[in-house]
């Protein structure tokens, strides 16, 4: 590399660092908002993260930053940085574009309003009173459509909404979801008629036991360890367990953390929400050390991160294999309240398939019909068909429709989720197409590696978990995720092998 071009392309990522770093630092306070920090503080709060996203603005859009830019992109021997280069100072050049077209006011007045809506919403949600939540959501709403506005002649978008599916799924648009979910919807629907009807129905009482929160810890540090997550007191842990109203991951590299919420009387519930959140984790945590402080070294995308969670959380999570040598140490850790728990049970309770209401409880055939709901919503909040006032009755509509569920209050409806409170929209269509390229990974492992399943029966996922590490982790953000899941799978996206698994699978359970 060339002397002035070596040194621009340094400076550029020494830069980055910073911005990287602040970046980690917003998160723990965030994590630190849902998990420690006492009602009192909000108003504090909502101003602590307003100032942090402002300087992490300006750091982003400095003139250096764009001087630095423009004198790498024109340099005449730019074709000579090999692909990693090229990749961090397209990203950087990426979100430079992006930013720069934001004003920073709008920028600290959505990161303030995020924090009082969130705020709200908690309130609203337990008083089951949507009227208290829809003023703060619709402030913030309307600050993402000017974001939205903004962006999508940045980005090249054909409409607002997918400038901001662009944050979370790089080059996906609201029309190739929109078809993809199309072919997912009806391949459910086919199989759900099937499940429905089998005469073989999984008895789900079974998992209605009372064990106490101290006890579902217990059982969470035993699926932690198992998958290989260290949280204190181990000395070489790089995260950590707390409990939240609403479970998530947040970190970077070594201190990647992850929360859960434990219900005396849904043991199951938190099983779940620890296996799917270690999972993020375990991707974060799995990036390449050495691009720790670059863009590269970053997840590729939420719906490749969706495909790590729910393939922990499901395809692992709820395999027979699985339990097969963890469930008589999860029954010691719970004693005396599971000790009648037997093994076939409780693997057809875990996946007994039923449309309910809630997204976060849902079974894996009927899971992706939730997310497909506020896919359509939101898309049409944003291209200002729909209004926040009508969300309750669309919802309610939607799912009456979908799933056959009567939605009795809107805690359990349109409140249930924190990310239209917390402004991530476009966020949830990657649940979907995580779910989709977790079908296509499975295909990829089982070439690779037939015997997986049978050393998951032996407590062993080491090989599993090496071909993940380089087919998906040890490629960071080097590819847009259309590319990394065909060089990781060898097949561009398609729901078909997603749906051949959910076939076979229950098939077995349900006998049709």
């Amino acid at each position: 590399m060339p002397t002035n071009l070596g040194s621009a392309y340094k400076k550029i990522l020494e830069r980055y660092k910073n911005i990287a770093v602040l970046g980690s630092t917003e998160a723990i306070v965030q994590w630190d908002m849902e998990t420690k920090m006492p009602p009192k503080a909000v108003q504090l709060r909502s101003e602590q993260l307003a100032l942090l996203s402002e300087i992490h603005h300006k750091m982003a859009t400095s003139p250096t930053m764009g001087k630095l830019l423009d004198e790498i992109f024109k340099h005449p021997q730019y074709e000579t940085l090999n692909e990693v280069e090229k990749r961090n100072v397209q990203l950087i050049k990426k979100n430079y574009d992006e930013q720069t077209k934001l004003p920073s006011k709008l920028v600290s007045a959505i990161t303030r309003q995020q924090t009082i809506s969130v705020n709200t919403w908690k309130k609203a949600k337990a008083q089951k009173d949507y009227a208290l939540f829809k003023p703060e959501l619709e402030k913030l709403v309307n600050l993402n459509k000017q974001a939205a506005q903004i962006l999508m002649k940045v980005k090249e978008t054909k409409v607002p909404y997918d400038a901001l599916v662009d944050f979370y799924e790089p080059k996906m648009t609201a029309q190739a979801i929109s078809v993809v979910f199309g072919d997912l919807q009806a391949g459910l629907e086919k199989l759900l008629e099937k499940i429905t009807h089998a005469t073989s129905q999984p008895i789900v009482g079974i998992l209605a036991r009372e064990v106490s929160p101290d006890k579902q810890e217990k059982i969470a540090n035993r699926l932690m360890q198992t998958l290989g997550y260290e949280v204190p007191p181990s000395p070489t842990a790089g995260g950590r367990l707390d409990e939240t109203e609403h479970p998530f991951t947040t970190g970077f590299y070594d201190d990647v953390r992850i929360t859960t919420h434990y219900y005396p009387d849904m043991f199951a519930s938190s099983i779940f929400s620890v296996l799917h959140e270690t999972g993020h984790a375990l991707y974060e945590q799995g990036l390449p050390q050495e691009w720790k402080y670059q863009p590269i070294g970053a997840g590729c995308s939420m719906g490749i991160h969706e495909s790590q969670s729910r393939f922990y959380e499901n395809v692992i999570g709820r395999s027979q294999e699985f339990w097969t040598p963890l469930l008589p140490k999860v029954k010691a850790a719970a004693a005396p309240s599971l000790n009648q728990l037997e093994l076939g049970k409780f693997i057809r309770a875990i996946n007994a398939v039923k449309p309910s209401k809630i997204r976060i409880e849902a079974d894996e055939v009927t899971y992706c019909l939730h997310i497909i709901i506020r896919f359509q919503i939101e898309r049409e909040v944003f291209a200002d068909k729909l209004g926040v006032d009508e969300l309750p009755h669309v919802w309610n509509e939607k799912y009456k429709q979908a799933l056959g569920v009567k939605i009795e209050n809107d805690s359990e409806g349109v409140m249930q989720d924190t990310h239209w409170a917390s402004g991530y929209y476009g966020y949830f269509p990657t649940y979907a197409l995580g779910n989709i390229y977790s079908g296509q990974i499975i295909a990829a492992l089982q070439k690779a590696n037939p015997a997986w399943r049978s050393e998951l029966a032996q407590g062993n996922l080491a090989n599993s978990k090496k071909w993940l590490n380089s087919a998906i982790y040890s490629r960071g953000n080097l590819y847009d995720p259309a590319v990394l899941v065909k060089k990781a799978t060898g097949t561009p996206l398609t729901v078909k092998p997603y749906l051949s698994y959910l076939e076979e699978k229950f098939k077995g359970l349900y006998g049709f």
